[in-house]
């Protein structure tokens, strides 16, 4: 009869090898319809059908038997379709030997487990049960003598169990050959070992966790069903007697194990212990590992632990551990103050306030570590600032103190010239006006504001890029993280820096102001008000700084101001700088002026009054360069460096730099007036000299060597006239070139009193030389009691006319000889005075007779004609007027006894009258 299913077909199963007991899954075609169609299920020849569970057709699950073949099929066997066959086998492993004292999930066998005869370890006590080889490597046994290890280690023991245990004598006998790299190995394996038991017995119920459940389920349902199935011929419960033998078991095997297990507990309790301590030894040798590490500096070390600490117990209830952690926060405390203090200690660096910022961000500080580092490093740049301000205005008193020193009477005048020097690099040199003796004194006597101002800005522009720096990295939050990690930290420092950017902002203007003000102290004490001036001030002002010095603090002040500009701190925080920087170049043009003027005015000690060919001295020279020398020493002062305003944008500083620039033109025109009005005794000629290009010069005024006032006044009027026409000039356009204001005014002020001033001197010296000549005429025309009624005939002219010839004569050499430009305006105005007294003369005649007549009008022709080429219109009207005065001529024989009169005249005193001809006066002056 045929079937009407397929046999069972197992194409799969699950795991395909294990020992026994290892629960399997099977796969396959036609394995059943139910769990009553499943009739037979073997592995490897072993009946498993007890532990089947059919699924389905095409699954079954069940458990692996003690089979006796290493290797077989599973097959299947169904009602439906009888026995099957299978495409997959599966491989039975031999399980490890499970000692006396191992734990185990399933129930071993003793009886045929043990066999006393063939393992002859397992007849020796329990306690002497260990492995054979503990470090897993190969034992080579070595060859020292028993006795010589007894006497090495006395009273030890190589035995591992021995409480004498000693792991030395244990090498030396078992693995005295082994090398390095087999040890290391051997204590690979004894750690695994104590690994695997220290998971316990927790590892051995994980492991057979199924089969602990499938027992209780078991024993449930036995238990269900033997009270189901009780009878009364059983007392009690069925289950009773079962429970009396397994306390009976219990207790005896309690007697037998209960030494072994007492000391097994103890063992577990002593390794639990060290298990503990070793375990939590990180928390234990805390308190002292961070004291050692703040010792060492190792800040990094200390607060990784503290993290860590703290994330494993910063919330433990456990009180040992409780106990540890606060003393872990007592020193961690001791650590926020001191890294704290560190933190505000000064100096500092900018990379240790850094990392003492993040240290304290890391140890989570109360308060803002790097506000208040802020705060600190604020009050220490105002405290230096103060400081250096108090140790030099200290210095300077004392220097002063010592220079006042009868042992130490220097030159008093140690204010350098606006021509000086300030360098070596920036010297000016007028003459001989500066000695280097002179020089060197003064840069020995450097002012103590000088330096201090350099002291004060180098202070400061090395201290403020720290402190803007910090305040920098406090603002984007690079303080706390240098890789921005914690965002959480560097919010919240970008929002405390934007609640103080105001705080910040004053403490920048402060140092400032501080800067500033301390520098005004020094240098400009007025600009200060009385309070300001106590706290900025206290220096020793005797003499104010010259220009030189003032040029070269405002060169000092700028670098500054361009070395803090380089920071990027914003502008309107330095403009103050910039106002002080202003105000500084204001006071130097205003010094510089001031003492150009005194320079100017002690020019007169300087005249030598040498004479070149155009008549000059070296007076308006050294004058024009005295200006230019001091507009050079300003230059930089009225150059206009990036972001400052020009000197003379204030109404009020443009008159008052035109005013002194006034004051110095007019100071050296009084200079001109002193030496030109000196009395004779008050002038030093001892240094006289000539022009040896003028071999003319002074004519016996060179074998005196002397100058008479009138010679002094021409060579004055000759200066007066080049510095009006050239000097003046030149001046202006150098205030021009470098940006005066007002030039026009302060040129046309300087010349109205330099005219004045040569309108003087030249009306002084016609007093002087016309006077006289004048004075003559009158007693020489009525000399021997001449009268113009009745006079012989006329037989030339007169002797009074030509002394005053010689007189004029005389007065044209002295005028040549010193400025041939002057002889013009002179002699012209000489002319003018005798023609006019000539003509007065003539008019206060009452009457005159033919011979009178012709004598006055031969002497009045022959002094018109000998003068022709310097007569005015003025002097012409006197001589036309004179002439009017007298009679006219008739007759013909008159006019030509005048007209040889004159030619005699003329003749006889050729040589005489050769300076009134205008070619010989042209020769002269080729």
């Amino acid at each position: 009869m045929s079937r009407a299913r397929q046999p069972p077909l197992v194409t799969g199963i699950s795991p395909n090898e294990g020992i026994s007991w290892t629960k399997v899954t099977i796969r396959g075609e036609n394995l059943g319809t139910g769990p009553t169609d499943l009739i037979g299920l073997t592995i490897c020849g072993h009946n498993c059908l007890l532990t089947a569970e059919w699924m389905s057709a095409s699954k079954i699950v069940c458990r692996v038997g003690q089979a006796k073949n290493d290797k077989g099929d599973i097959i299947v066997t169904t009602k439906s379709g009888g026995k099957g066959t299978s495409t997959v086998s599966f491989k039975l492993l031999k399980p490890e030997k499970i000692g006396i004292l191992d734990q185990s999930a399933v129930w071993v066998d003793e009886m045929n487990y043990y066999d006393m005869r063939t393992d002859r370890n397992k007849g020796i006590p329990p306690l002497s049960l260990r492995p054979a080889n503990p470090l897993g490597i190969e034992i080579d046994k070595g060859r020292f003598p028993q006795k010589d290890l007894e006497s090495l280690f006395p009273g030890m023991s190589a035995d591992f169990t021995s409480e004498n245990f000693s792991a030395a004598w244990y090498l030396i006998e078992n693995h005295s050959t082994t090398s390095f790299d087999q040890l290391k190995t051997a204590v690979v394996n004894l750690k695994k070992q104590a690994n695997k038991k220290n998971e316990g017995s927790l590892a051995y119920v994980k492991g057979g966790l199924s089969t602990f459940f499938e027992a209780q389920d078991a024993l449930s349902a036995i238990h269900q069903k033997l009270e189901a199935d009780g009878t009364e011929k059983v007392e009690g419960s069925m289950t009773q007697k079962l429970e009396n033998v397994l306390n009976r078991a219990s207790n005896t095997a309690d007697t037998l194990f209960q030494e072994v297990l007492g000391r097994k507990d103890k063992a577990d309790s002593t390794r639990n212990a060290l298990n503990v301590l070793q375990r939590f030894k990180f928390l234990f040798n805390l308190p002292l590992n961070i004291e050692r590490n703040i010792q060492k500096g190792d800040y990094d070390v200390v607060i990784n632990d503290y993290e860590k600490a703290k994330s494993l117990f910063g919330k433990t209830e456990v009180q040992v551990f409780k106990k540890y952690y606060a003393e872990v926060e007592t020193r961690i405390e001791a650590l926020r103050e001191l890294l704290l203090d560190k933190l505000l200690e000064t100096p500092s660096t900018l990379h240790d306030q850094k990392r003492y910022i993040r240290y304290l961000s890391d140890l989570h500080a109360p308060g803002d570590p790097a506000w208040q580092c802020i705060g600190a490093q604020h009050q220490w740049i105002l405290q230096l600032m103060h400081n250096c301000k108090e140790s030099y205005v200290k210095e300077q008193k004392g220097r002063n103190a010592l220079l006042h020193s009868p042992m130490l009477d220097l030159d008093s005048d140690v204010r350098p010239s606006p021509i000086g020097h300030l360098s070596q690099t920036a010297s000016l040199k007028r003459g001989s006006s500066f000695q280097s003796g002179r020089d060197d004194a003064w840069r020995y006597k450097a002012p103590q504001q000088v330096v201090f101002v350099e002291k004060l800005t180098k202070l400061v522009v090395s201290q403020l890029p720290n402190f803007w720096k910090l305040w920098i990295s406090y603002v984007n939050g690079s303080l706390f993280s240098e890789t921005a990690e914690k965002s959480g930290q560097m919010e919240r420092s970008k929002k405390n820096a934007r609640q103080r950017q105001n705080d910040f902002k004053k403490m920048i203007q402060e140092v400032m102001h501080s800067l500033v003000k301390l520098i005004r102290g020094a240098l400009l004490p007025f600009s200060l008000r009385e309070g300001e001036l106590r706290q900025y001030g206290g220096w020793e002002m005797k003499s104010e700084l010259s220009g030189q010095w003032l040029t070269h603090v405002i060169q000092t002040v700028r670098l500054s101001s361009e070395s803090l500009t380089a920071l990027e701190i914003p502008n309107d925080m330095l403009q103050i700088i910039q106002d002080l920087i202003l105000d500084l170049r204001i006071r130097c043009i205003i010094v510089t002026l001031q003492h150009t003027a005194e320079d100017t005015k002690r020019l007169a000690e300087k005249e030598d009054w040498v004479v070149d060919n155009e008549g000059l001295t070296s007076l308006p020279s050294q004058f024009e360069q005295c200006i230019i020398h001091s507009l050079q020493s300003l230059k930089t002062v009225l150059d206009c460096k990036p972001g400052e305003a020009s000197v003379f944008q204030q109404q009020k500083t443009q008159e008052d730099v035109c005013q002194l620039s006034i004051g110095i033109m007019q100071g050296f025109i009084d200079c001109l007036e002193q030496l030109s009005t000196k009395p004779d005794g008050d002038i030093d000629t001892s240094h006289l000299s000539v022009d040896v290009s003028s071999p003319d010069l002074f004519g016996s005024i060179n074998e005196e060597s002397s100058l008479s006032s009138e010679q002094r006044l021409l060579i004055a009027l000759s200066n007066c006239r080049y510095l009006e026409r050239h000097t003046f000039l030149n001046i202006a356009e150098h205030f021009e070139k470098h940006g005066f204001q007002g030039v026009d005014k302060i040129t046309q002020v300087s010349m109205e009193s330099l005219k004045e001033l040569d309108q003087r001197l030249f009306e002084m010296y016609i007093e002087f030389k016309a006077d006289p000549i004048v004075g003559s005429l009158e007693p020489g025309i009525y000399a021997g009691y001449f009268d113009w009624k009745d006079c012989l005939v006329p037989t030339g002219v007169r002797n009074y006319l030509k002394e005053a010839l010689v007189n004029i004569i005389a007065v044209h050499a002295e005028v040549f000889t010193i400025s041939k430009d002057l002889v013009p305006r002179v002699m012209s105005r000489v002319v003018e005075a005798v023609s006019e007294e000539l003509s007065r003369l003539m008019q206060c005649v009452s009457s005159f007779s033919k011979n009178g007549a012709l004598q006055a009008k031969l002497e009045i022709c022959a002094l018109r004609d000998t003068v022709a080429i310097y007569l005015t219109p003025e002097s012409k009207s006197s001589f036309k007027q004179a002439l009017e005065a007298l009679p006219q001529l008739s007759s013909g024989t008159d006019r030509k006894l005048l007209e040889e009169l004159l030619n005699k005249f003329k003749s006889s005193m050729h040589l005489q009258l050769t300076c009134f001809q205008a070619s010989s006066s042209a020769m002269m002056k080729t």
